[in-house]
């Protein structure tokens, strides 16, 4: 037991080789974590995918500076992504539950059109669909474009009107 102290330390009163020792063990620990939540959990990048993330790592980071007991925090942090990777499974089966969770797609241009209402209640601007016509087409305006759709992760993607190839 004195070896693991020695080695990890105890509290906030951590040396640099200590906090070097932690360090090592929380990053396996939050690789493990993540592959155990799964490749699609943290791929999707959903407002819960980021509310899982960002608590991930507010949390694991207290075990890196002494501020919270090492065992009882890696735990909470493992329950954590047990209840993001049951979360996504329920999404799957139900799409009630995952357009709660994730969110809905929404055609925010089409035909040469923009849809106002739908932009507004995604808090999207026209200078957005055009910042991404710039971006994906190299273009100025939506001239080629038949729809627009702000995609469940944020992005607004482009169909063209021509070969209806989908462009993000």
């Amino acid at each position: 037991m004195n070896i693991l102290i020695a080695i990890f330390g105890e509290g906030k009163d951590l040396d640099a080789l200590q906090m070097s020792a932690r360090t090592v063990i929380v990053c396996l620990a939050a690789l493990v974590f993540i592959r155990i939540s799964g490749r699609r959990s943290f791929g999707q990048r959903s407002p819960f995918d980021y509310v899982v993330t960002i608590l991930l790592g507010a949390t694991m980071s207290r075990v890196i500076v002494g501020a919270s007991p090492a065992v009882p925090t890696l735990v909470a942090s493992l329950v954590m992504v047990l209840l993001h990777r049951t979360l996504a499974w329920a999404c799957v089966r139900s799409s009630r539950l995952e357009s709660l969770v994730v969110g809905v797609e929404r055609e925010v241009f089409t035909s040469g059109r923009f849809n106002e209402e739908q932009m507004s209640a995604a808090l999207i601007t026209r200078t957005d669909v055009f910042e991404t016509a710039r971006q994906e087409l190299h273009s100025f305006d939506l001239d080629e474009v038949q729809s627009a759709i702000l995609e469940r992760n944020g992005q607004v993607s482009l169909i063209r009107k021509r070969n209806g190839a989908r462009k993000r």
